[in-house]
């Protein structure tokens, strides 16, 4: 009899936590326009998000394109309703007017999120005109 119980309990919590998912909900744009910035100087900004799912959510990478742009995040869960925030950096030494980069985000939510950043890079030879 207390083996029957068993199967169900644990037929019912698997059942119910089938259900839950973590979900991203950024509270700004996911594309930003940061502006001009002198060459050699670096662009920082921070994307705001909230764990809008009924699941803790894990983020295991921000993959880019290239090595001038890094992300910082946090490896720890966030909890459903909890806030937290991918910081991104681009270093502008060595490139040159309009800069365009994608951060692909992989976690445990249903889809993979996007973050763009936009900015105009002035060269050094240009910077007295």
């Amino acid at each position: 009899m207390r083996l029957y119980f068993a199967i169900i309990f644990i037929a019912l919590n698997s059942a119910l936590g089938f259900g839950q998912e973590a979900e991203f909900h950024f509270l700004e744009k996911t594309t930003v326009k940061l502006g001009d910035f002198k060459e050699g100087e670096i662009a920082k900004h921070k994307f705001y998000f909230v764990n809008s799912g009924d699941a803790p959510l894990f983020i295991y990478a921000a993959d880019v394109s290239c090595s001038c742009t890094k992300t910082k995040f946090t490896t720890e869960p966030i909890a459903p309703g909890d806030t937290s925030f991918f910081e991104v950096s681009f270093d502008t030494n060595g490139k040159f007017y309009w800069q365009d980069r994608v951060i692909v985000i992989s976690s445990n939510a249903k889809k993979k999120e996007k973050l763009r950043i936009k900015l105009y890079v002035i060269p050094k030879e240009e910077e007295g005109n």
